[in-house]
C-alpha cells in the first residue's frame, strides 16, 4: 500500500480504518497498473493520470467514489454526482463491502472512463475516453 494512503488509513477511527485498508488491498488488487496517491486530502486512484476510484471519510461513512460511475448501471452505486458522472456507495462497516462487487465495479472502472484529466482545459466539459 502507497505511504500516503496508509498514512490516511492510519489516521481513521478503528472501524473506518478497516474498511478503509479493505477497500485498499481490494483495489490494489485489481488495479494494480494504477497509480494511487492522496489527492484534494484522500486516496485515489489514478490510469494513465484520470481519476477513476477513491474513498473519504464523511458524516454517512466511508464513501467509495467512481467517477465514472453513473454509467456502470449498478444500483448499488446509488449516490450519484449532479455536475459529473460519479458514483458512490457509503460503507459502515467492513462487512459491508461485497469483493464480488467491488471487483465487478473497478473492472468497469477501467472500461468505463471519463476524461477528468484534461476537465480544466476543457472548461468543465467531460468527454468519454471508453
Amino acid at each position: 500500500m502507497e505511504k500516503e494512503v496508509k498514512a490516511y488509513n492510519d489516521k481513521q477511527t478503528p472501524n473506518d480504518q478497516e474498511i478503509c485498508d479493505q477497500l485498499a488491498a481490494i483495489i490494489n488488487n485489481e488495479l494494480a497498473e494504477a497509480e494511487s496517491k492522496v489527492w484534494h486530502a484522500h486516496p485515489v486512484w489514478f490510469l494513465d493520470g484520470n481519476p477513476i476510484v477513491g474513498y473519504s471519510k464523511q458524516k454517512a461513512g466511508i464513501r467509495l467514489m467512481f467517477w465514472s460511475g453513473a454509467d456502470f448501471e449498478e444500483d448499488d452505486l446509488n449516490v450519484k454526482g449532479a455536475k459529473f458522472k460519479d458514483a458512490s456507495i457509503f460503507y459502515n462497516n467492513f462487512s459491508e463491502i461485497e469483493a464480488t462487487n467491488l471487483n465487478r465495479w473497478l473492472k468497469k472502472s477501467r472500461e468505463i472512463q471519463w476524461d477528468y484529466k484534461n476537465i480544466v482545459k476543457r472548461k468543465g466539459q467531460l468527454e468519454r475516453l471508453k
